[in-house]
């Protein structure tokens, strides 16, 4: 595929986000930057979120994983709906009801200081790694299928990528990424579905031809019955479940674009509306990934060994020039729509919950200095760990970092679940030392199952451990109302 001719795509695609940015930042104040003035179209945000939600890594993984683990990513899925369902009744009507800014502020009236500092911190921790791999991956895919060409070393890339989301984001804020969100959401369905119709053609199906090949392959298997399994229905399930409301409804990156709509009752909507096409789009990508499997097979071409370089592989050298320019976009689409929204949630987390920045209309131009010199200082802090994630080249050794960072989400959920359930006084002394306990125990737990419980391996559930273990340090810290 020429260069010169996704140059040409790229560069237009960041003039049209460059575009909505200037649009949506005119006449902006803080409010604009952290709320979008509760101004946002419910569905606008339903929409937007489902980019935001898939990201690079799901755009690049789950076609590939079809082969090893079949389609048993949906039974996680399943237990994302339920998730939603709890986060728009119990959650939504909570923020909205204090009008809250970042959600963290909710530990400090039902805890204390360093419960609020706690959970905002160990977001901080978590967003920046975890958006940092997510980039990493994609910046990965865009060294390889374009600036490789033109000798642009991988630093430089990142360095380039960052600064274009800093210049669309800076004024705006959250109030861009709304809009944003919903043009990078169009690109990256778009990208699958181009590459389904395609590949269909190219295979002689039609439509109804390519429903049967997916429906009956044994690739498309959904339930995994096994205890043992790390993919066992009742683990993925509930894990589904509750780690959606921990890095969904508890997370500040998401719950910040649900908290722009207008009231409460558009809010929900917009949770429902955005689980059922979440849901809908998985099968999607899952059914991409089928499709992608049985036309290697047919062409004999070599599948490699790693699944995250499938879908890449044949999309920049199989598939043709149309599709390799839906799937650069795509994966564009993907890296920023969760990059550019995890920047502005950093940034809104630190300014809000650390510096305690006042966010009213009438906050002095000093305050929205300082928001934009924080701003600049994540981009630099996500570009020098996306820098040392490419520095260990080791696949391995950065999944487990990211894993790692996973940790750091169940005090966040302990914390409010006792806030939640529990009436008790806890001494918010201790807390912070609970918070680090917390991921620690279940990092040793997690490292050491199959050996400690005769071959038992934890999947996702290990944020129920996590999160278990917070509820009881809070609990032996507490005393009753």
């Amino acid at each position: 595929m020429s260069e010169g001719l996704i140059f040409t795509v790229v560069v237009i695609y960041f003039l049209m986000l460059i575009l909505i940015s200037y649009l949506t930042s005119r006449k902006s104040d803080q409010m604009t930057f952290y709320t979008a003035n509760r101004e946002s179209p419910w569905f606008l945000v339903a929409f937007g979120m489902i980019g935001a939600s898939l990201s690079g890594v799901t755009f690049i993984s789950v076609p590939g994983e079809v082969a090893a683990k079949n389609w048993t990513y949906l039974q996680f899925v399943m237990g994302n709906m339920v998730g939603y369902a709890l986060i728009a009744t119990i959650l939504i009507p909570l923020f909205y009801n204090m009008q809250l800014i970042s959600i963290y502020e909710y530990l400090r009236k039902r805890f204390g200081i360093r419960a609020y500092k706690s959970g905002s911190i160990f977001f901080i921790i978590s967003q920046t790694i975890g958006a940092s791999f997510r980039l990493f991956l994609a910046a990965t895919v865009l060294q390889i299928g374009f600036f490789d060409a033109f000798g642009v070393p991988f630093f430089l890339t990142v360095l380039i990528t960052l600064l274009l989301i800093w210049l669309y984001t800076v004024s705006g804020g959250v109030k861009t990424i709304v809009w944003t969100d919903t043009l990078q959401t169009t690109f990256l369905l778009a990208a699958v579905m181009i590459t389904i119709v395609v590949v269909s053609r190219q295979l002689g199906m039609n439509g109804k031809e390519i429903i049967a090949l997916v429906s009956q392959n044994e690739m498309s298997s959904v339930f995994e019955w096994d205890i043992l399994s790390d993919r066992n229905f009742f683990k993925m399930f509930v894990s589904g479940m509750f780690i959606t409301i921990a890095m969904n409804g508890l997370d500040q990156n998401v719950m910040q674009k649900n908290l722009t709509c207008k009231n409460k009752s558009e809010a929900q909507k917009n949770i429902f509306w955005f689980s059922i096409s979440f849901f809908l789009s998985t099968v999607l990508f899952l059914g991409l990934g089928v499709v992608l499997y049985y036309f290697a097979k047919v062409n004999q071409i070599n599948i490699p060994t790693s699944t995250d370089e499938f879908y890449p592989l044949l999309a920049l050298n199989n598939l043709g020039t149309l599709i390799g320019i839906a799937f650069m976009l795509g994966i564009i689409a993907a890296a920023f729509s969760s990059a550019d929204s995890a920047l502005t949630a950093l940034t809104t987390s630190f300014c809000v919950d650390i510096l305690g920045l006042p966010t009213n209309k009438k906050s002095s131009k000093q305050n929205g200095l300082t928001r934009n010199l924080v701003h600049i200082w994540f981009c630099l802090l996500v570009f020098v760990v996306i820098v040392v994630f490419n520095i260990l080249n080791d696949t391995s050794v950065v999944s487990a970092v990211f894993k790692a960072a996973g940790f750091t989400y169940g005090p966040i959920l302990g914390l409010f679940a006792f806030g939640l359930i529990s009436k008790r006084i806890v001494r918010d002394n201790w807390i912070p030392l609970v918070c680090i306990l917390s991921p620690v125990l279940s990092f040793i737990l997690d490292s050491n199952s199959s050996e400690w419980f005769n071959g038992y391996q934890f999947g996702f559930e290990i944020l129920l451990v996590n999160a278990s273990f917070t509820w009881l340090g809070l609990f032996i810290f507490s005393r009753p109302k």
